[in-house]
């Protein structure tokens, strides 16, 4: 079981979704209820469906076809370290069993490392915000 944090804006949405999938629920004899994100039988959403799914939308929101989930995922860890996170919380979140996994995502961007410098330098002024 994993934490998964999320602001009142995406609970309203998974609200809203539970109730209309909880609806369907009650005419389906193969519905899962310990799955948050079902497919259209009432079982686990696959890998492969929510590729499809994820496919199917950055082609109509003119995206590159090459992000993927882990992309995402990816995008997140950076954000959340470029932003304070400590290493050992970003871990958690993401459901790595090794902190050396979660390493991979603490490379420094070119922009996080002109702050650092400007705000860490004797000869720079530091950089307000």
């Amino acid at each position: 079981e994993r934490i998964a944090p999320i602001g009142s804006s995406a609970l309203q949405v998974i609200q809203h979704y539970m109730e209309f999938r909880n609806k369907r629920a009650q005419s389906n004899s193969n519905f899962d209820s310990k799955v948050l994100f079902v497919n259209k039988h009432g079982r686990r959403l696959s890998t492969r469906s929510v590729r499809r799914k994820m496919d199917k939308y950055l082609k109509m929101a003119g995206l590159d076809p090459a992000i993927s989930p882990h992309t995402l995922r990816h995008s997140f860890a950076t954000h959340m370290l470029n932003n304070g996170a400590d290493l050992r919380s970003v871990q958690e979140l993401l459901g790595h069993q090794s902190l050396s996994t979660t390493q991979v995502y603490t490379h420094l961007t070119t922009r996080k490392l002109k702050e650092v410098y400007q705000n860490a330098h004797p000869r720079e002024e530091p950089q307000t915000q």
